[in-house]
């Protein structure tokens, strides 16, 4: 499963409508809204969460995704070294933020958190890039 940074997961592309998606993967394991009114569909086979941003009308705008395997740049992640996969990536600016017995490391000209437990990485986060003029970048049209 290839972690498309900036454009998406596998198959999914950003800006992809929940119907979109399910032509691909059919229907998901589990739907529900969040706080903000989003809706949030579980993959179970993808080992991924999508969410689809109801103030952008319900575009595909970020994935968790933790199937072990998820690859960046031909490099498998899920159960790695969060240390050594950080060097071993192109990015060198990361923070990293510490909640209890996790720490999530983010790099933000990528959108994307490689969250740790334990020096390894459970799950990955994506997110579709917002541009200079504040708008999202949709790879999907």
């Amino acid at each position: 499963m290839i972690i498309n940074l900036k454009h998406g997961v596998d198959k999914l592309l950003f800006g992809m409508k929940q119907k979109d998606v399910e032509t691909l993967y059919g229907k998901p394991n589990k739907q529900f809204n969040d706080d903000d009114g989003n809706v949030i569909c579980l993959y179970n086979h993808l080992k991924c969460s999508l969410t689809f941003y109801e103030d952008e009308d319900f575009r595909l705008g970020y994935v968790i995704c933790s199937h072990p395997d998820a690859t960046i740049l031909d490099k498998r992640i899920i159960g790695k070294n969060i240390e050594e996969t950080k060097s071993a990536l192109p990015f060198k600016s990361w923070t990293k933020e510490d909640f209890d017995t996790t720490e999530n490391h983010f790099n933000e000209s990528n959108w994307l958190i490689l969250q740790s437990e334990f020096t390894e990485i459970i799950r990955v986060e994506i997110g579709a890039i917002i541009n200079e003029s504040d708008e999202f970048e949709w790879k999907f049209k």
